[in-house]
């Protein structure tokens, strides 16, 4: 209705939704070669099909309905355009497996691609076009073929592990990570002189060179061979470089980290992973609140951290002739943080403090972890927080000091969980459990603890309220005089 009349279409309308058009199927790890036939899409979770497949409908199929009902043909160019959209549907339906390497398993380099695309027509007017031009570099093309040949052979070591043992598993890896750096790079920068050195650790910088070129089809195997091996540096390298992206790798990898109570890379994933599920959070939370006896050793890995970066803060104090003024304040800081958020605590607490801290767990999200918790770990989960709330009380000069980390490198500084997030976390508790809180006598005596420390803080906030209104109302007056 009220459509505008005379509406003309910009010259350019064409070539930019081409190219928007060329992205949206790039990130479906399908190469156009034209706009009207796209490749098969591969690997695609329905879930992000479906989303992807209602952002492209509302931002490219609607405005070029519109443009293509005032031109001719437009049945035509709508059909075209349905008919990717229903190509991404029909993606989403279809189960993903990991039997056959992917045909486009990375990123693919867009500088030698972009530049290329041509519209099939010169003509301004025409609201859709095809693209010509498409071309993957040489480079990439070589890459795909040797993840290709990797992930099969690997694949057939996988499935028979009793064949594999940890060093041949790290010469396989190493001669593949070779080849990236050669095909990718020219050379791994003195690195490739060691090509016959077997070690984990040569291979965890190998990885750290090259590992965002592993395809996403053998980063899964990968993974695999690292954790039936229990090659557990590696696997530590890839998490916190940030290689394993993918959605579904990320959850079976936490499953089984948590499985084989490996709390100390449970926690490292916390850190360096977002986006997580309310399963995945859900599985953590249990296994921090309820650890194994495997889980309870590896707890004291995280313990070693907090305790070394607590003693690092006060070594920088009693050197503190080496500090200026503004970084022995911050040392001081950073010291007073991270005591309080050390002793007393447990090592399964100090593993729940990574769980609070994160700013990138969605409250909707944690709310349903928290959902999930049984009547021991709610307890737990209870006392924990309390804790922390005395331990606000009894120090108010804690703040947080995220510039420690990366001024002082004492990085524990930004997984402290700060006041409020303390306090959120509990009223998650108390929402999501008020029945079981209510009729559970084993609750109230930490209850009523928790209670008297909230009043107590919010009684000291509403002074600290009023004594800042007086200063604001005191200025003018100040500044006058």
């Amino acid at each position: 209705t009220n459509k505008p009349q005379n509406k003309t279409l910009n010259p350019y309308f064409s070539l930019s939704l081409s190219l928007s058009s060329s992205h949206l199927l790039q990130a479906f790890n399908s190469p156009p070669a034209t706009f009207f036939h796209p490749s098969p899409i591969l690997s695609l979770s329905g879930s992000l099909a479906e989303d992807l497949a209602i952002s492209y409908l509302q931002l490219f199929v609607l405005p070029v309905a519109l443009a293509a009902s005032e031109a001719p043909n437009s049945n035509n160019q709508i059909f075209a355009t349905m008919t990717l959209l229903e190509q991404i549907l029909k993606a989403s339906s279809v189960p993903k497996t990991n039997d056959e390497p992917l045909n486009y398993p990375f990123t693919l380099s867009s500088e030698s691609i972009i530049p290329n695309l041509k519209p099939f027509s010169e003509n301004p007017f025409s609201p859709l076009q095809p693209l010509t031009g498409f071309q993957i570099s040489q480079s990439d093309s070589d890459l795909i073929e040797s993840n290709s040949e990797f992930f099969k052979k690997l694949k057939r070591k996988v499935k028979s592990p009793h064949s594999l043992t940890s060093s041949s598993f790290i010469k396989m890896l190493n001669s593949f990570l070779h080849i990236i750096g050669e095909k990718k790079f020219g050379g791994l920068d003195g690195l490739g002189e060691n090509k016959d050195e077997e070690g984990e650790g040569y291979t965890c910088k190998l990885v750290e060179k090259c590992g965002s070129f592993i395809g996403r089809d053998v980063m899964g195997l990968v993974i695999e061979g690292c954790l039936v091996l229990g090659n557990w540096e590696i696997l530590k390298t890839l998490i916190v470089n940030k290689f394993i992206v993918d959605h579904g790798l990320r959850s079976e990898l936490l499953y089984n980290l948590v499985s084989k109570g490996r709390c100390d890379l449970v926690s490292l994933c916390l850190r360096y992973f977002t986006d997580l599920e309310s399963s995945d959070l859900g599985r953590i939370l249990k296994c921090f609140l309820s650890p194994s006896k495997d889980g309870c050793l590896n707890m004291a890995i995280v313990k070693d951290e907090w305790e070394s970066d607590a003693n690092a803060a006060i070594d920088k104090l009693s050197n503190n002739k080496k500090l200026s003024g503004k970084k022995l304040a911050l040392a001081k800081d950073a010291a007073l943080l991270l005591m309080t958020a050390y002793d007393q605590f447990t090592p399964s607490e100090l593993c729940l403090h990574f769980m609070l801290s994160p700013s990138n767990v969605d409250e909707v999200v944690f709310s349903s972890a928290v959902s999930k918790l049984n009547t021991d770990e709610m307890l737990s989960f209870v006392r924990y927080l309390g804790k922390w709330l005395r331990k606000y009380e009894r120090f108010p000069q804690v703040g947080p000091c995220p510039k420690a980390a990366a001024k002082l490198g004492l990085n524990m500084c930004q997984w402290v969980p700060r006041l409020e997030d303390v306090v959120k976390s509990l009223g998650l508790v108390v929402d999501e459990h008020f029945s079981s809180l209510a009729l559970h006598s084993d609750f109230h005596e930490d209850l009523k603890a928790v209670e008297g420390v909230v009043s107590s803080l919010a009684s000291e906030g509403r002074l600290c309220c009023s004594v800042a209104s007086l200063i604001e109302i005191l200025k003018p007056e100040i500044g006058g005089v």
